[in-house]
């Protein structure tokens, strides 16, 4: 089984100024990474640039929260692949749930975006995950491989490799409920299968995958202990750094 460095990736939202971003950022850099996980912080845009300067020479990778599919252009409030390099992010986050149902991103758009994020060097953090209603109607994995096949379309292995898959249960972010550990072994032993059919099982085994649905430092360990759970994308606690430390340690 190939071995998988972990990631713990903080989704910061639409939270923090300058100085508190600041301050989280200093408090992380001297946070213990016991299992030398990949630490990942997604800033709002007007943070990005202040988090990656305080981030370099650290151990902190900084990803923006989306991107725009255009280089540039006229699309007032959005930004672009090149600004959000420009400013100092090495990742991006594509398809988190919120900009799915708040801001009408489909998977046509989300598959220009992974363009955007392919043409210019981004690591991609694709997320996927279910409505409570689709979960209820037996439809999760349906969903889930119909938004990777959608999203992803048009791109090999090749241009894929270094991918990283985020699944995130729509009812459980920011509601406080988790899916079990059982829950998203289950989702994510399905989404490894859907990407050994579609780009082989190498591609498969190297890809990592993230749990993102109300992480906590009180639930991380039993998520952490599934095989195919390879980290998680965290919300609420990503913004508090004794939380998030001892997410990014957990046992």
């Amino acid at each position: 089984m190939t071995k998988r460095t972990p990631i713990i990736a903080g989704n910061w939202k639409m939270h923090n100024t300058l100085a508190e971003s600041a301050a989280l950022v200093e408090a992380l850099k001297k946070a213990d990474n016991k299992n030398n996980a990949e630490i990942i912080v997604a800033p709002s845009f007007t943070s990005l640039a202040k988090v990656a300067e305080l981030a370099k020479g650290s151990a902190l990778q900084v990803s923006a929260q989306d991107i725009h599919w255009e280089d540039k252009g006229a699309f007032t409030s959005a930004v672009s692949p090149v600004q959000a390099k420009d400013a100092g992010a090495t990742h991006t986050i594509l398809g988190h749930s919120e900009r799915r149902s708040v801001f009408g991103d489909t998977d046509e758009i989300l598959n220009k975006k992974v363009a955007a994020a392919l043409r210019h060097g981004l690591a991609i953090i694709f997320c996927v995950g279910e409505t409570l209603a689709q979960r209820e109607a037996n439809e999760t994995i349906a969903v889930i491989d119909t938004q990777l096949e959608n999203g992803l379309k048009g791109y090999t292995a090749e241009q894929l490799k270094g991918l990283i898959i985020a699944y995130e249960p729509v009812w459980a972010i920011g509601t406080g409920k988790t899916a079990t550990p059982a829950q998203a072994q289950e989702v994510h032993a399905a989404i490894r299968k859907f990407l050994a059919g579609k780009y082989g099982e190498d591609f498969a085994q190297a890809t990592r995958i993230l749990y993102g649905g109300s992480v906590k430092d009180t639930n991380v360990d039993e998520i952490m202990a599934q095989p195919d759970v390879d980290g998680a994308l965290v919300g609420g606690q990503a913004l508090i750094a004794e939380k998030f430390t001892r997410i990014i340690n957990f046992n």
